[in-house]
């Protein structure tokens, strides 16, 4: 049986931090681009910390109205510095606080650009340089910023989504569909051993399509993510 890993973006104003980190063994902290201040990022890195999490950033488009959920048109330099600003800002209250930054996974529209895009992929690993003796990227499967990753000499670590449908080509279902996010935890908790353990997905058609992650993100927006973080820990116990 392969090692699993959840993890959860936080620090997005949901407030139940202190209730998912129990269960979980990474986090993805924002940072200010979608969600998140100062405030903010200290309390849920101490949370963090008590919990003995892997600490992720967890930057975005500079786009707090849409969630960060929107692709938007921004000038390279602009982006450079609004991710770089991000990141610096909680790795400065992380480092504060004797721990480490150890992984950077970008947020919504931002994470799903990069995937497809690779002149974007590029910059975005260009924006991150700074970072890639320290810290690990979270990537998708057979995504461009796979592969410029790799080819850039990054260390990945490969995600799926455990809360979230997937099509065909291997793209999240979009948020405007019915069948985009999945809350009922025994459908969850069978998608991520058989993404773990068979390396592949069934897809929204029922498809099995191939697949590699390591570890597994549950949103913390998704309305059960308590409950569904709760019952993958148990199974976890359990292996």
């Amino acid at each position: 049986m392969k090692q699993l890993d959840i993890n959860c973006d936080v620090g997005e104003g949901v407030n139940n931090e202190s209730q998912l980190m129990p269960f979980i063994q990474s986090c993805n902290i924002a940072c200010g681009g979608h969600a998140g201040d100062e405030k903010l990022m200290n309390f849920v890195v101490d949370l963090a910390i008590k919990h003995q999490l892997k600490i992720g950033a967890h930057p975005s488009y500079p786009d707090k109205e849409n969630f960060g959920r929107k692709s938007i048109i921004i000038e390279p330099n602009k982006l450079k510095i609004s991710i770089q600003s991000q990141i610096n800002s909680l790795k400065k209250i992380i480092e504060e606080k004797g721990s480490t930054l150890h992984h950077i996974k970008p947020h919504g529209a931002l994470y799903n650009d990069i995937a497809k895009n690779k002149a974007l992929a590029l910059q975005f690993l260009n924006i991150i340089l700074p970072y890639k003796k320290e810290v690990k990227l979270f990537v998708p499967f057979n995504s461009e910023i796979e592969e410029s990753a790799l080819k850039e000499g990054f260390s990945i670590i490969y995600e799926a989504f455990a809360d979230r449908n997937y099509n065909d080509d291997l793209s999240l279902v979009s948020r405007d569909e019915k069948d985009a996010v999945i809350t009922n935890s025994d459908a969850i908790i069978s998608r991520v051993f058989e993404m773990l353990n068979d390396e592949c997905v069934t897809t929204v058609t029922g498809k099995k399509i191939a697949i590699k992650a390591t570890t597994f993100c549950v949103h913390s927006d998704t309305k059960n993510a308590v409950d569904i973080v709760r019952m993958l820990h148990q199974k976890i116990a359990k292996i």
